[in-house]
């Protein structure tokens, strides 16, 4: 069915003119016939009524205009929103932790290249602590990380969390059965970098179970941690989900202990009034609930 027949046949009823039709469409009244007989062979019935005081609608037209102004206003909106996300221009800095950048941003980058061509995309990659100052001083527009942040110009949304675990190399010496978390922290722990939530969670876990000072060896990089947990230097206190290819290939183990650091946050935080940052907010829960179908509770848990 030919889509312009149907915006004719719209403005026929509206306006109860072919000829008013005519000159709102820039075409001659003859055309405007045309079309509409030809819709009425289509459609099988007729559309019409012509008498001395216009044009009026049949029943069965009453009913075909109503589907027909649907199918208007949804190419009108296809339109809008096509012509919107291509016009887009201009450049968003986004700053986000390696543990984002382990997981799902590329599926978040693929999704903005796609719904906003021409905008340049500008990464900064660094730990919650140096990001959330880089937001708060306006060098960022949004990001990525572990905190919610309180301040009037910014807005934070808790997104997602990944369940923490105690992963060592399957080969090494620390692949074995421990009693307790107390016994575990005399091994050396490797986690996040010092002062980072991840950080003080585990040291928080570490005291409230009577180990005054534990052996924590903090890393900035998630490629760092497993390179050394594979290599068999510690226990990494990370989430599986940043080694799962490890644990799947059976280089990683994931220790059977119940008392693990609490969920590791992901927090999306952004400076108001930025243009196009509430669009990239909502690209972000998208991705991630596709995300979080696709690997599963166990290695992330969407927000409430």
């Amino acid at each position: 069915m030919n889509l312009k027949f149907l915006e004719t046949f719209v403005w026929v009823a509206r306006l109860k003119s072919f000829r008013l039709t005519a000159d709102k469409l820039f075409t001659t009244q003859a055309s405007i016939s045309s079309r509409i007989a030809v819709l009425e062979g289509e459609l099988g019935v007729k559309l019409f009524l012509r008498d001395s005081r216009g044009v009026s609608l049949t029943p069965e037209g009453l009913k075909v205009l109503d589907y027909a102004e649907q199918m208007m206003d949804t190419m009108q909106a296809l339109k809008q929103s096509i012509e919107t996300r291509s016009s887009k221009v201009g450049r968003i800095r986004i700053g986000v932790m390696d543990t984002v950048i382990h997981t799902w941003l590329s599926p978040l980058v693929a999704r903005m290249m796609d719904s906003y061509p021409q905008v340049e995309i500008e990464l900064v990659a660094d730990t919650s602590l140096n990001l959330c100052d880089q937001l708060q001083k306006g060098f960022l527009d949004l990001v990525l990380q572990t905190d919610l942040l309180r301040q009037e110009s910014i807005r934070s949304l808790e997104l997602a969390s990944h369940p923490m675990g105690w992963i060592v190399a399957s080969n090494s010496i620390y692949n074995r059965e421990y009693a307790n978390l107390a016994e575990l922290a005399r091994e050396r722990i490797i986690t996040y970098s010092k002062n980072s939530l991840p950080h003080q969670e585990v040291l928080s876990l570490m005291q409230a179970n009577g180990v005054s000072a534990p052996r924590l060896n903090c890393v900035n990089s998630v490629s760092a941690i497993t390179r050394l947990l594979r290599d068999g230097f510690g226990i990494g206190a990370l989430p599986p989900v940043l080694v799962s290819e490890e644990l799947a290939r059976g280089e990683l183990t994931l220790l059977a202990i119940d008392q693990r650091p609490p969920n590791l946050q992901v927090v999306v935080s952004w400076r108001v009034g930025v243009d196009l940052v509430d669009e990239v907010v909502v690209l972000c829960q998208q991705v991630l609930e596709r995300y979080a179908q696709k690997v599963g509770e166990n290695y992330i848990v969407l927000a409430g």
